[in-house]
């Protein structure tokens, strides 16, 4: 009963939160448009599939996933299960917790490969390149940037590094590779940095920066225990430009190699 009434709140909280999209649409197709709605039938039982769908999805994140990521993240950063004893804030060693970077690096990957709107860009962007951009390269690419980027932000929480060095070096490697990279592939680079900050992503992302800014002594969660989400953000870009420049190499070289071996 008490499950059903929780979930109960966010169905409203959910519907309150779509209706003014319904709204906007809505009014844009009777009032600018001046033409009625197609398949209203179809448009209004797609509504509930979209509210109710919602709804669900956010119930399963907050008694399930967000639990679970924040749970992970205390026990595999208890001093406990680390050194075997409590310890002080002054006695943290970075390279002790082997076993929180890995975690960290394997949920960027696992939530980012299962993120919706990574999977809409990536089927869109393999549409409109006739299949050059291949939807699982780009969400692998993208995946391993999520993974290196929760990993090193997983770091900078345990080592107590101040989050402004990582985001500028980011940006300043990212601003070097816009230069660089394939023109073509520039915006989708960035694009691919945004999508993965949606709804899979963030609650376990967030969930694991709390839960490790409580467990490791001497950090503090209201200032430790965000900044990943600026993490997995950052990386997608520099590894999607990388790769498409590690890909416009080999084929500048392979056409290359032949002129020279002819000569």
């Amino acid at each position: 009963m008490e499950f059903l009434l929780e979930f109960g709140q966010i169905l409203l909280a959910t519907f309150r939160d779509v209706l003014p999209i319904i709204i906007l649409i809505a009014s844009f197709q009777i009032l600018v448009l001046r033409q009625s709605i197609p398949h209203l039938k179809r448009v209004l039982v797609g509504v509930v599939y979209v509210i109710l769908g919602l709804a669900l999805f956010l119930a399963g994140l907050d008694k399930a996933l967000f639990p679970l990521g924040k749970i992970m993240a205390q026990q595999l950063s208890n001093p406990l299960f680390i050194y075997g004893h409590e310890i002080t804030a002054d006695q943290v060693q970075w390279s002790a917790y082997g076993w929180t970077y890995l975690f960290a690096a394997l949920i960027g990957f696992a939530t980012t490969i299962a993120e919706p709107s990574l999977i809409a860009v990536a089927f869109k962007a393999s549409e409109v390149s006739a299949g050059t951009i291949s939807q699982w390269g780009l969400r692998i690419t993208v995946a391993v940037g999520v993974s290196v980027g929760i990993s090193l932000g997983a770091f900078r929480i345990v080592s107590g590094t101040p989050l402004y060095l990582f985001i500028l070096v980011g940006y300043l490697v990212v601003i070097v590779q816009t230069i660089f990279a394939p023109k073509n592939i520039i915006a989708l680079a960035y694009d691919s940095g945004g999508v993965t900050t949606s709804t899979v992503t963030v609650p376990l992302v967030a969930a694991l920066g709390l839960g490790l800014s409580e467990a490791v002594p001497g950090r503090n969660p209201a200032l430790d225990g965000f900044g990943l989400i600026a993490f997995a953000s950052l990386f997608p870009i520099i590894t999607v430009m990388g790769y498409a420049q590690y890909s416009h190499w080999l084929a500048n070289r392979g056409k290359i190699s032949p002129a020279k071996e002819d000569s």
